[in-house]
């Protein structure tokens, strides 16, 4: 039925549908890079943590269950040692950071600390939270 002095519609409003579009891809995107943040551990408390980032430190992550990860690759401690060599011969004095979580056995943490040893890597630095008071 059509009213006296009125046309039909013949097209359809998309702007609404292209509104929701658009916020549905900003909440996707802001989703995807929130939960993209690495390995996840409980780090030990500290007084004061210096801060230990540069560009080319090598993080070791030693997670609650004992997996141990370069970087965020998982390693066993074999291959560790064998990139860890591979590093050394292209820079000999790039820095290290261990991440142990708080409830790992202490030994991993201590064969970790004498694979560093070994392969004579002197700038090391443990990872630490800054204790709240």
């Amino acid at each position: 039925m059509k009213v006296q002095g009125q046309k039909a519609y013949d097209d359809i409003n998309v702007t609404p549908m292209l509104d929701l579009a658009y916020v549905l891809l900003v909440i996707f995107i802001i989703m995807t890079t929130a939960s993209v943040q690495g390995i996840k551990v409980n780090l030990p408390k500290a007084s004061a943590a210096p801060s230990l980032a540069k560009p080319q430190t090598k993080a070791i992550t030693i997670r609650d269950d004992g997996q141990v990860f370069l970087d965020t690759y998982p390693v066993t401690m074999q291959e560790l040692e064998d990139r860890l060599r591979q590093l050394k011969a292209v820079n000999p004095s790039f820095p290290v950071v261990i991440k142990g979580d708080a409830k790992v056995h202490y030994e991993k943490v201590v064969d970790v600390l004498d694979l560093m040893g070994r392969l004579d890597i002197t700038q090391l630095g443990l990872v630490t939270q800054r204790l709240v008071k």
